[in-house]
């Protein structure tokens, strides 16, 4: 399907966001899906990600949740540098962010304002699983990949907030992971995979983190393409 695609400037709490936003050609109103990127900034990558979203057929959004710190592109092998900035994020902040990303996609003439899902990588994916829960009425379906930090040992750890999420949500892990361990993958899958509750867990055998990302050493084609065409089932089936 034929896209286009531009910049748009957000009003934040921090200062004005760029968004990479896709629309695809001649579908009015489409369902939309917010695309929040990896601890690497707002890369090649994730705006690849935001056009394939796109190209299915809804109105794709990739906020910069950087922008609060210049807008930084980090590569993918100063793993440091990343962290040092995903760590100064805060929950709460990056709510408001995606609050500002699901306004805005309401607003627009093109946009389906009832439909409106979000996926996420690596921090993404926690922050994806968050918003699922913060956001229970606004997002209707949500893919979460490799999400660290969903489970961790807090009482405003994501995990807490499952019962929150009104709407469908999946969530794709490595068994390999190191940075999420496969007992934290297995916590999410049984907090989550309740009768009555359209949620669902796929962990990838010999999958290791950043299995989706075709730009890394950790790409894991098997895994990529599965995952891909098991989000775009998702989202057709639930927005």
């Amino acid at each position: 399907m034929e896209i286009q695609s531009r910049t748009v400037q957000l009003s934040a709490a921090d200062g004005q966001m760029p968004a990479y936003e896709c629309q695809p050609v001649g579908k009015s109103p489409a369902p939309a899906v917010i695309v929040i990127m990896e601890a690497f900034g707002l890369n090649s990558h994730i705006k690849d990600v935001t056009e394939r979203v796109a190209r299915e057929g809804y109105v794709a959004a990739a906020p910069d949740l950087y922008y609060r710190f210049g807008s930084p592109i980090i590569p993918y092998e100063d793993l440091p540098k990343a962290i040092g900035y995903l760590q100064q994020l805060r929950d709460d902040k990056i709510m408001g962010d995606v609050s500002v990303a699901i306004a805005h996609l309401k607003r627009q003439p093109f946009v389906s304002a009832d439909r409106i899902g979000i996926m996420g990588f690596c921090m993404g994916g926690k922050f994806t699983f968050l918003a699922a829960a913060k956001h229970a009425d606004d997002i209707k379906a949500a893919v979460s990949f490799y999400g660290g930090g969903i489970t961790a040992d807090a009482p405003d750890a994501p995990i807490n907030l499952a019962g929150q999420i009104k709407h469908p949500i999946l969530c794709f892990f490595g068994e390999k992971d190191p940075l999420i361990p496969i007992e934290q993958a297995k916590k999410v899958e049984e907090t989550i995979k309740r009768p009555g509750k359209l949620h669902d867990v796929k962990i990838y055998t010999g999958a290791t983190h950043g299995f989706f990302c075709n730009e890394r050493q950790s790409y894991h084609p098997e895994a990529a393409k599965d995952a891909w065409e098991k989000t775009k089932a998702w989202f057709a089936r639930h927005l």
